[in-house]
């Protein structure tokens, strides 16, 4: 018999985890089913990660991780920030989904941040001010702020298709969805130049 490999059991109970909490939720979510598809003894989770909401935590807690391997967090490029973060979304629509269990099921009061995952966004935080000081965005708003608004507009579509489709059509194109996102990014990100105020004419007469 081969020796048990912890670290690749942990990855298969992540992954199915990952799956299963994206489709059904915490209180949805089964353990024995997480167990069959990553073929893994439903004890051996319980010992690596506790119960399923502290699974849960961890899922999370991954998934944060990846998206910030995977997705820059520097404003230098604002149309390639557009980018990554809707080719990130399309590509792993759990992330989104996972975070929305979190807020509907935990609610605001019962969320906490593990140390990797708070990190994180500070980091984001940071980036935007630091974008800020360099004249990169427009600095009239706080940082946070502008990163809050910014990831809401990209974020909304994403998150709740069946809203899009609805107002948007079955037929709309993704791609001139994409371009107005960007452009409304640009719009809110860069501040706009104060314009003198017209001087009235003078008779030169």
């Amino acid at each position: 018999m081969a020796p048990r490999d912890p670290e690749a059991t942990k990855a298969r109970i992540f992954s199915a985890a990952i799956d299963e909490f994206a489709a059904y939720g915490i209180a949805g979510a089964r353990v024995d089913r997480i167990a069959r598809n990553a073929n893994a003894n439903k004890q051996l989770i319980y010992a690596y990660f506790g119960d399923k909401q502290q699974l849960f935590r961890q899922v999370l807690e991954k998934v944060m991780l990846d998206v910030a391997e995977a997705v820059p967090i520097d404003l230098d490029d604002l149309d390639a920030w557009v980018d990554a973060h809707l080719d990130y979304h399309r590509a792993h629509p759990e992330f989104l989904r996972l975070q929305m269990w979190e807020a509907l099921e935990m609610g605001p009061d019962r969320i906490t941040a593990g140390e990797a995952r708070a990190r994180r966004y500070q980091h984001k935080v940071d980036r935007v001010d630091d974008a800020q000081q360099r004249g990169l965005v427009r600095d009239d708003m706080p940082p946070g702020y502008l990163l809050t608004l910014l990831t809401g507009l990209i974020n909304y579509r994403e998150a709740l298709p069946q809203s899009a489709r609805f107002v948007l059509g079955d037929d709309a194109d993704p791609g001139l969805w994409r371009q107005w996102v960007k452009t409304a990014v640009r719009s809110i990100a860069q501040r706009i130049p104060d314009v003198p105020a017209e001087q009235p004419e003078t008779d030169a007469r």
